[in-house]
């Protein structure tokens, strides 16, 4: 396999997120119920370019981290914020096309590697007659920014240093202290393009299911 390359940059970013993500945190714990877990999963990522020049095969991957739960009493209302590691990608058959086939690519399996920073509104309905103390559905949605601290060495390739997605998701808690959620990701700027077709970038869409256990 490729190496993986890290950029010093990145590091710099993840510093910055941990300290942004610290703050807004510690600003909504005064009005609200914060709780705080772990969370671990899978996700299934497709790359989406601009046009259909190549084959793209979707891929699996994994994420894990920690996150948090900042719900306001008495609405159901509430926000998840996380910091959470976590690989994408996908496989392009960059040899069906004579401009890549020429340098001797074929099938490339593409690795990204993320530390996702999600801001997520979401509701919780508690409102079961005590039953919420087994089951509680919930929906969530909203932004998350992810930034590529690693990939491997694909030269047919440029890597955007960060990208937005908007996500939507629903799942369940269980017992108060697990939760079980499913979503998908839409990429709203390019993850990568290709260095001879300038204009020919790809977004990611993920499909994630995710466990979380609070503390």
């Amino acid at each position: 396999m490729s190496h993986i390359i890290y950029s010093e940059k990145s590091m710099r970013k993840i510093i910055s997120s941990i300290v942004v993500l610290c703050a807004i945190l510690f600003s909504a714990n005064a009005a609200a119920e914060t709780r705080y877990g772990v969370v671990a999963g899978a996700d299934i990522t497709d790359l989406r370019f601009k046009q259909d020049l190549i084959a793209i095969e979707q891929s699996v991957g994994y994420m894990a981290g920690v996150t948090s739960e900042v719900m306001f009493p008495g609405i159901g209302f509430g926000i998840d914020l996380g910091l959470q590691y976590t690989q994408r990608g996908a496989t392009l058959n960059l040899g069906e096309q004579e401009i890549w086939a020429s340098d001797g690519y074929s099938k490339e399996r593409s690795y990204l590697h993320y530390i996702e920073i999600p801001l997520h509104l979401k509701f919780k309905y508690t409102n079961l007659a005590g039953f919420e103390d087994y089951v509680a559905p919930f929906v969530f949605g909203g932004p998350s920014m992810s930034i590529l601290i690693a990939h491997n060495k694909i030269e047919a390739l440029e890597y955007a240093g960060a990208e937005f997605g908007l996500t939507a998701g629903i799942g369940a808690e269980l017992f108060r202290n697990w939760q079980l959620s499913g979503s998908y990701t839409w990429g709203v700027t390019y993850a990568l393009k290709t260095v001879k077709l300038q204009d020919f970038s790809a977004q990611n869409r993920t499909w994630k299911i995710a466990v979380t256990y609070f503390f």
